[in-house]
């Protein structure tokens, strides 16, 4: 883009200067001088929007270029969350009935823990 914006200032500036030039060392009279500027301006007119043209296409292809990178970079890293999302879930699954079977042991052992207690208390009391 830089180097778009450098050939465009580039022929401004050469323009400028060979009219300039032309006007100071015209052996022509000034009629003829001017119609030579006016056509010069012309030319350098149609090269600029030539160029304008030309830059506008290259940017409009590097932009859909871009937007089709971005586009495929944005999927490829979603379908990575996803696949991570999907392993974390498998992961948490695992790890719930792991603590889910702990916790139906420990719920087993005070239940015997308490009808063991309950026994206990109730000899002690017929006693």
């Amino acid at each position: 883009m830089s180097n778009n914006s450098n050939t465009i200032l580039g022929i401004l500036a050469g323009t400028a200067i060979g009219a300039t030039l032309g006007v100071l060392f015209a052996p022509d009279k000034g009629s003829t001088t001017r119609k030579r500027i006016v056509d010069e301006a012309n030319l350098q007119k149609e090269r600029l929007a030539t160029s304008a043209v030309d830059l506008k296409d290259r940017v409009i292809s590097e932009a859909s270029h871009l937007k089709d990178r971005v586009a495929t970079s944005v999927g490829d890293k979603k379908q990575t969350l996803e696949e991570q999302v999907d392993s974390l879930m498998s992961d948490a699954s695992y790890k719930a009935d792991d603590v889910i079977t702990k916790l139906e042991l420990k719920l087993k052992q005070l239940k015997e823990k308490n009808k063991k207690y309950h026994n206990g208390t109730e000899t002690s009391k017929t006693s």
